[in-house]
């Protein structure tokens, strides 16, 4: 294969030359920060849009998405360079270049759910009600976001010969990236390895969530029930495709994944929450819709 090229050999599919990015004069803009900018700019779009389906106002979502994105992109770089400190302390320069990728999902997550509950004590307004709103948003900014790794060549898993197998030439991948399995189905001179492309199962698997979301929009039985269909739905897709991926981030001094322990953390939190929160509000009518108590009144 030649440097750039990309390919999925058994659905027929190749691309002679996949760019990182493009050039306006002497800077470069790298296809995997405007990815994700897009997948935020839709995602605020989005946002906009159920908060007017559902009584609330857009404006509130323009002037938090502000906070949450600065706060959320940081929070996931922190959280990378936490779990991956020894690609980076004798380099510490490294760790504002973000060109390269090492943004972790979980690290904004986390983030996200501190700056809404601090926005909202802030605004007076409910956190629950705002986050499922948000998680709406941040599914499919995620699954847009994905895309990203394409173009950089990163968050693949083990070897594969399946249907959606991804064919990436060596030199253009980051040698801690290819596992030993990898390096096990490489036949002599062959100069490209072939992998599971975890960034598309994923993206898929978001943009189901996202869907089912949208479905449910107005048949959520308490505010912060999609928080919790998000962290449930996310977390089970996140826990088998991290058990496949070669970029892992472990527990330190252990070989536990971090993010698979935080995606089944989160499903179990999940589950049992909604479980003692349908228990609890048994009989009563699902809001915001149909409760007395609307939504709008509680903003006044």
């Amino acid at each position: 294969m030649n440097s750039g090229e990309i390919s999925f050999p058994h659905l027929g599919i190749d691309i002679p030359y996949v760019s990182k990015g493009f050039y306006i004069g002497n800077f470069q803009i790298a296809y995997y920060g405007l990815i994700i900018a897009v997948g935020m700019l839709t995602g605020i779009l989005v946002a906009s849009y159920n908060a007017k389906r559902t009584g609330q106002k857009s404006d509130t979502y323009y002037d938090f998405s502000v906070y949450a994105i600065i706060f959320s992109v940081i929070g996931a770089r922190i959280y990378y360079v936490i779990f991956a400190w020894d690609y980076y302390k004798d380099d510490l320069k490294s760790i504002f270049n973000l060109r390269q990728g090492g943004l972790a999902i979980y690290g904004g997550v986390i983030t996200a759910f501190i700056v809404i509950f601090v926005f909202c004590k802030v605004k007076k307004i409910n956190p629950y009600e705002l986050g499922d709103t948000g998680m709406i948003s941040l599914i499919l900014g995620q699954a847009i976001g994905r895309w990203g790794n394409f173009t950089n060549r990163e968050v693949f898993g083990e070897y594969t010969d399946s249907l959606l197998a991804m064919r990436l030439p060596v030199e253009d991948v980051r040698a801690r990236d290819i596992s030993a399995s990898i390096l096990a189905h490489m036949e002599a001179g062959q100069n490209y390895i072939q992998v599971h492309p975890t960034f598309l199962y994923e993206s898929l698997w978001n943009l189901g969530l996202f869907i089912l979301m949208m479905v449910l929009l107005k048949k959520k039985h308490f505010h912060g029930e999609f928080c919790l269909l998000y962290l449930g739905g996310y977390g089970l897709g996140r826990f088998w495709i991290e058990g496949i991926r070669t970029d892992t981030l472990f527990v330190p001094g252990t070989t536990l994944p971090v993010s698979q322990l935080l995606a089944g953390i989160m499903v179990v939190f999940s589950v049992v929450m909604e479980i003692l929160l349908l228990r609890k509000m048994k009989g009563a009518y699902p809001y915001p819709y149909k409760n007395p108590a609307s939504s709008a009144d509680s903003e006044k």
